[in-house]
Parts: structure tokens; C-alpha cells; sequence
């Protein structure tokens, strides 16, 4: 078994292969970044029979060369640049790095089965994350644009704009504006432009919704029926993980989005908080389902928030432990509409997992921390969801 690490660029690649047995470098080869380049590369890779690749942030810069080996029935790992870095830093090579070197300590990497991913083929779950992130992007415009509306109209009006302004209410007060002189004039046409892209921000994020709930559904996904949980924070759910079975266990994904408590003890005073890393827009999304149950006086989550509180946290304390306990249930629900999807129709009994995920919080154990594991191998088949 060789393994071949990938230094992606632009324009060109760099791949070093190595024997894993005593991880020396056996070849290297760089190509263009280009179908000819790509074609080069696996007829070199083809010599050393049995192989596997690994490519630095194969969902960046290697991203297209990742999926065409896949396609190829290649088997192909995702390195991230951190890793790469701390294989170069703890080496004897004096900290030099080029290309070669880079390709090599990717390989490395793989070799020492750490940080590591498979990397999967591209399926609905990247359609959602291609939407998500257009989404995020006209919301972002469409917020910049209604602050310059309201720039505008402090200009224009005793107090400005109130807010959460729309378009319609927008030219509802330009409809009232008489200008006088043409400093004012060109103030009333500034607004009028800038609302008539409010509004087609409007239109596109209306669309973008409409293809993200259309998308999750051809998915099969439950997560829809969680309680605050609607169509675009399951697609974005969806679009971060991509398979959650590639999280062992409940921990690794709420330590993977942010949500695992960490300890931050000092003498006699024991206390935790979430952590600075993890995968923010995954936090982010498991903040907002919070946040919605907490607003839902019947939901489960509610409920559990208000134990807490009750148990002398404060609300930021207890809002923290009802996002730990969401990520447990998103988790084991995901997990069983994987083995649901993988069963198919008629499927096998005993092939997916039994965890009651029907409710909206589950009802387990309300440790603060998060364990490492679950207690036994079953444990997520005897946890039920309130």
C-alpha cells in the first residue's frame, strides 16, 4: 500500500508518495491543475499498485481533483492544513517547506490514520450547502442594503425610518416625500433604487427558501419535524455534516459543532463553558433551534430549559445545556435516517436505530459535560426522546 499525498494549488498540483512502513518518500511528480494534469497524475499512480490518496483541503483547493479521483473509484482522504503543519513542525527537516515536502506530510498524516477524513462523493447535502451559503450571502447584502436605506432616509425625514423596515413600508414613506431642491431630488432616487434591490433580494431569498425546503425533502430527512427546527436550519444541518455516521458517537459531533461543554476550573471554582472552536455555522444552527423551543411554551425543549432553571443555572447556562442535549437527539435522528435510507424500502429489521427520535428533546441524563462515549455500544438504541 502507497500512499500519495496532494499539495493542491490553482494552477498546478504536487503529489509525493510514500511507504507508509517506514514513511519515506518514495516519488513525486507535480502536473497543471487541468484534466491533461489529472490524467498524468493517475497513470504515475497507477505504477505503484495498491494505493490511496490524500489530498490537502480536499473542499478547497483540491476539491475538484478529490471528486474526479473519486469518480474514478480512487480512495481519497481530506487532510486539513493544520495537520500538514504540525507533521512539518515535529520533523527533521529543520522547518523547511516547499510543495514536495507539504504533498509528503499529507500522506503522512493519512499514514497515522488522525486527522484524516474519507472524503464522499458529492450528493444533495453539497446542493444544500451551495444554497445555504447563497442564502447567507443575500441576507447579508440585503441587511447592508436596508442600513443605506436608513442612512437615506435620516436625511430625508424628521427621525429617519422606524425600524425592521421593508420595501413596501419604504415606499409607502417616498410616496409622502415632496423634495425641494436637487440635493433632496437625487436623496428620494438614491432610496428608490436601493429599495427596488431590497426588494429583489426579497424575490431571491424567497426562491432560495423554496429550493432548500424542496432539497431537504428529496432528502428524507426527519429533521424537519424537531420542534424549531425548519427547512433551513435542517438544510444547513445537513450540508455541514453530510453523513453523520462519520461521528462515532453523540460527543464527537456536539464537541465537532461547538456544543460540547469544555471545563475552564480554577482552585475551588468548577465551571464550564462552551468552546472558542468547532464548527460555527453548525453551532449557529443548533442556537436557533434552541432559541425556538425556549420561545415555544409546549415544546419539550422548553420544558428542559426550564428544569434547568430551576436548578439555579442562568439562562445562558441552561440555553447552553438545551443545545448539548438538541445535538444528542439531532444526532442519534440523523443516524437513524442514514440506516433507514441505507435499508431502503422493506429493508431488514433490526437495520436502523430505535431511539424514539419522533420527540423534540431527549430526555436523557442532564450531565453539563460532555461524556466521551456512550456508556455501552447500545446505549443510543435505550435513549428516549421526550
Amino acid at each position: 500500500m502507497i500512499i500519495i499525498g496532494v499539495d493542491p494549488h490553482k494552477r498546478m498540483h504536487v503529489a509525493s508518495a510514500i511507504d507508509p512502513a517506514t514513511n519515506h518518500r518514495v516519488a513525486a511528480l507535480q502536473v497543471e491543475a487541468s484534466l491533461a494534469g489529472y490524467r498524468r497524475l493517475l497513470k504515475w499512480a497507477d505504477t505503484f499498485g495498491e494505493r490511496r490518496w490524500a489530498v490537502e483541503n480536499a473542499h478547497g483547493l483540491g476539491r475538484h481533483l478529490a471528486q474526479w479521483l473519486l469518480a474514478r473509484g480512487e480512495a481519497v482522504e481530506d487532510v486539513p492544513s493544520t495537520a500538514t503543519a504540525r507533521v512539518r513542525e515535529l520533523s527533521r527537516g529543520g522547518r523547511r517547506k516547499n510543495d514536495v515536502i507539504d504533498a509528503a506530510a499529507a500522506a503522512s498524516v493519512a499514514a497515522l490514520h488522525g486527522d484524516a477524513n474519507p472524503v464522499l462523493p458529492e450528493d444533495l447535502t453539497t446542493v444544500l450547502g451551495l444554497l445555504d451559503e447563497r442564502r447567507t450571502n443575500v441576507t447579508t447584502q440585503r441587511t447592508r442594503l436596508v442600513n443605506q436605506v436608513h442612512a437615506v432616509f435620516r436625511d430625508l425625514l424628521p427621525g429617519g425610518a422606524p425600524q425592521n423596515l421593508t420595501a413596501a413600508t419604504a415606499s409607502r414613506l417616498l410616496a409622502g416625500i415632496r423634495p425641494v431642491g436637487p440635493v433632496e431630488a437625487a436623496r428620494k432616487q438614491l432610496a428608490r433604487d436601493l429599495v427596488s434591490e431590497i426588494r429583489d433580494a426579497d424575490q431571491r431569498l424567497k426562491l432560495l427558501t423554496a429550493q432548500i425546503a424542496e432539497t431537504v425533502a428529496a432528502t428524507g430527512s426527519h429533521l424537519s419535524e424537531v420542534d424549531g427546527v425548519g427547512p433551513i436550519v435542517s438544510g444547513r444541518l445537513l450540508a455541514r455534516t453530510h453523513k453523520m455516521s462519520r461521528f462515532p458517537t453523540a460527543a464527537a459531533f456536539a464537541s465537532y459543532a461547538g456544543v460540547a461543554p469544555v471545563e475552564v476550573s480554577s482552585a475551588d471554582r468548577v465551571r464550564h463553558r462552551l468552546p472558542r472552536g468547532g464548527d460555527r455555522q453548525l453551532s449557529h444552527a443548533l442556537h436557533i433551534a434552541a432559541v425556538n423551543q425556549i420561545r415555544m411554551p409546549s415544546s419539550a425543549g422548553r420544558a428542559y430549559y426550564d428544569t434547568k432553571i430551576a436548578a439555579g443555572k442562568t439562562e445562558k447556562e441552561a440555553r447552553r445545556c438545551l443545545k448539548r442535549r438538541l445535538a444528542d437527539h439531532i444526532w442519534r435522528l440523523m443516524i437513524r435516517d442514514e440506516r433507514d435510507d441505507a435499508a431502503g424500502p422493506g429493508g431488514q429489521q433490526g437495520t436502523t436505530v430505535q431511539s424514539s427520535a419522533a420527540g423534540s428533546t431527549p430526555n436523557t441524563s442532564s450531565s453539563d459535560k460532555s461524556l466521551p462515549e456512550p456508556a455501552t455500544p447500545d446505549s443510543t438504541t435505550s435513549q428516549t426522546a421526550a
